[in-house]
């Protein structure tokens, strides 16, 4: 069954990926980068593509959060965006998952290649 989704992050989702992005930023990075997510427009990226650029393991199905996103799916429900901010090859910075990891891993099991819709935010410069 195909992943539906919403055509724009649930509000609630801000303040969770700022929670999120407070434990590895700054306060002042932290509301630049939600700013910068609140008007990012909506992109497309591979499942598989996210979570090997954040460098993070494939929850499992019997995860409580990924099984009820999984569960949202098979109901026809529609999912909530993603919220990344951009990694890094020249620092080796992973892709960051500010929100919506579970929903990444229940979209994989759907199917490795599914389209999720994101916003991406860049990182401040730091010099290079």
């Amino acid at each position: 069954m195909p992943v539906k989704w919403l055509d724009e992050p649930e509000e609630h989702d801000y303040p969770a990926a700022a929670s999120y992005l407070s434990l590895i930023a700054s306060q002042d990075e932290v509301k630049a980068l939600v700013k910068d997510l609140k008007k990012a427009p909506v992109t497309h990226q591979k499942a598989k593509d996210i979570l090997r650029a954040s460098q993070l393991a494939l929850l499992d199905e019997t995860n409580a959060h990924v099984r009820s996103d999984l569960i949202k799916v098979h109901r026809g429900e529609k999912l909530s965006p993603i919220l990344l901010v951009r990694g890094s090859i020249r620092r080796g910075a992973a892709l960051e998952i500010a929100d919506g990891y579970h929903r990444v891993c229940a979209s994989y099991y759907t199917d490795e290649n599914t389209d999720i819709p994101v916003k991406i935010a860049d990182f401040p410069s730091q010099g290079e």
